[in-house]
């Protein structure tokens, strides 16, 4: 039984994911964001925009030719249409999800996103020090959690006591090192060492 329902949680969590991103996409199209409120949000979409935006191109490309290729099998051709404009359809999700869930620095805490896979919560007494740091290269590394976008993360943050960050599939991980893009790195690490201080006085 436990087998079973394991084998179902992965569909689940998959169709959870693509629900989201296609939320995301609706706010992006009424130029909403989710889960700013009274926060300051910090970008990091653009690092990828280039590559999702030839990714979506040779998606669009493809969509084109198989129907020039498949137009004397209408019934094939319609199925072939809907998955490949479904994909275009996710790839632009996908990026509107990134637009529109950004960090958050909040009252009393750093939220880390990445599109709708990432949502790490930092508390700002936990955060030891803070820097810009331009990465290329990333491995995996017990106890480090790289929110890579576009390849790089610009902000590097070392934290007093571990957080635990929950993966795409539900595992949980203990992090204390965690690496972050930002489009602006500097005004995110000047934000959290303003509010380090105040955190520090209070």
């Amino acid at each position: 039984m436990r087998a079973v329902v394991k084998a179902l949680g992965i569909p689940l969590t998959l169709a959870r994911h693509e629900l989201r991103l296609l939320v995301s996409l609706a706010l992006w199209l009424a130029r909403r964001t989710h889960g700013v409120r009274g926060g300051t949000a910090f970008g990091y979409a653009r690092a990828q925009g280039p590559l999702l935006l030839g990714f979506g191109f040779v998606c669009v490309v493809e969509t084109v030719m198989m129907s020039v290729l498949l137009r004397s099998r209408p019934a094939v051709h319609a199925v072939v249409l809907f998955l490949d404009v479904y994909t275009v359809v996710i790839v632009v999700a996908l990026h509107a999800a990134c637009v529109v869930r950004p960090h958050v620095l909040e009252d009393g805490a750093l939220r880390i996103r990445r599109a709708v896979h990432v949502d790490l919560r930092i508390p700002l007494e936990r955060i030891a020090s803070v820097r810009r740091e331009l990465r290329t290269t990333h491995e995996r590394t017990d106890g480090e959690l790289d929110v890579a976008v576009g390849a790089q993360t610009t902000v590097t943050l070392e934290l007093t006591e571990p957080v635990t960050h929950v993966t795409f599939f539900g595992r949980r991980r203990k992090v204390r090192v965690v690496r972050c893009n930002a489009d602006d790195p500097e005004a995110l690490v000047r934000a959290l060492a303003a509010a380090g201080e105040r955190t520090a006085r209070a």
